[in-house]
């Protein structure tokens, strides 16, 4: 057994200020160092069991504006505690707007093996800690309760006392505390005075392709963007894209959030074909919040995203052309 758990800060709502408790809305995110955010939480201590605890500031971003960059650091501090020895866990304190895609990102990036024994944990908050009653605090208790119970592992995500694994949880609420959902799946276990109660524990996913985290920092990280298919939908946009300019780096993905089973405008699935033969690597993704594409014969030049919703189809494809 380990004698510590890792917490990781990045910034974010849950470290967030605002000048009134009452808002909860009008707040600078990232505002209060992770060591001052874990020491407020006079509960943790006894959660801890007798583990030490150990905070590093990894960033202090609000997570709208999460990049490649801290990415890059999160997996290499992440890999280099998973493999301490004396390290039962890592956690990591992030923004809710992008926490999705780094959740997957790093159950994309790390080693299985790392994952299999050792759980990841990501947790958030929708509230400020200058609220009158932040959520942060419970989070993060709850999220040290996962991360010790004994049959965590792989990246998992605990918000309003909810577990989703990482690779289907999404933000699917502007506002509420309970902001996050895992669709038709629906959460892997909740947390309950402490306990967690299990409905199904996930295997860790193994990455489509071995990448080696640790050159990821100096990794020229494929230009892959997103589109959108709705009424009227042109070309118009992918033809731009994919325009060479000197400015951006060269388009070399595309991810398409079509409507419905994933279809598109006759005319956007035209460029999108135009720019498949140019080179550039399209996937067809669904715009709908539950479900995903079910293969068939429509559309079948564009390959679909494998039931990923655009931006995590998107993070598959950048990592798919690194590799």
């Amino acid at each position: 057994m380990g004698k510590k758990v890792v917490v990781l800060g990045t910034g974010g709502t849950i470290a967030g200020r605002s000048e009134r408790g009452s808002d909860n809305v009008g707040y600078k995110a990232g505002q209060v160092g992770v060591q001052s955010l874990l020491q407020d939480i006079a509960p943790l201590q006894a959660a801890l069991q007798g583990r030490d605890l150990v905070a590093e500031q990894v960033a202090q971003v609000d997570s709208k504006d999460m990049g490649f960059a801290v990415w890059a650091a999160l997996a290499q501090r992440s890999a280099q505690h998973l493999q301490d020895d004396d390290v039962e866990a890592v956690l990591i304190t992030h923004g809710t707007d992008t926490l999705e895609e780094t959740a997957f990102f790093l159950e994309q990036v790390l080693p299985p093996a790392l994952l299999q024994a050792k759980p990841l944990v990501l947790t958030c908050a929708m509230r400020p800690a200058s609220a009158l009653t932040p959520d942060g605090p419970q989070n993060v208790l709850d999220a040290v309760a996962v991360a010790l119970d004994s049959a965590a592992r792989g990246v998992l995500v605990v918000c309003a006392g909810a577990v989703h694994s990482a690779r289907l949880v999404q933000k699917s609420h502007t506002y509420r505390v309970d902001a996050f959902d895992s669709g038709d799946a629906g959460p892997v276990a909740v947390v309950e005075e402490g306990r967690v109660r299990w409905f199904g524990v996930p295997a860790a996913v193994a990455p489509p392709r071995a990448l080696d985290v640790q050159v990821l920092a100096s990794a020229v990280w494929p230009r892959v963007e997103i589109v959108m298919n709705y009424v009227g939908a042109s070309g118009a946009i992918v033809r731009s894209l994919a325009k060479a300019d000197a400015t951006v780096p060269p388009l070399r993905g595309l991810v398409v959030a079509g409507t419905g089973n994933g279809t598109l405008h006759v005319d956007l699935e035209a460029a999108l074909l135009e720019a498949q033969q140019q080179g550039v690597q399209v996937v067809r993704a669904s715009r709908c919040a539950r479900g995903q594409v079910v293969a068939g014969e429509a559309t079948a030049a564009l390959p679909h995203s494998q039931g990923l919703p655009p931006v995590k189809a998107r993070i598959a494809l950048m990592l798919q052309l690194m590799a």
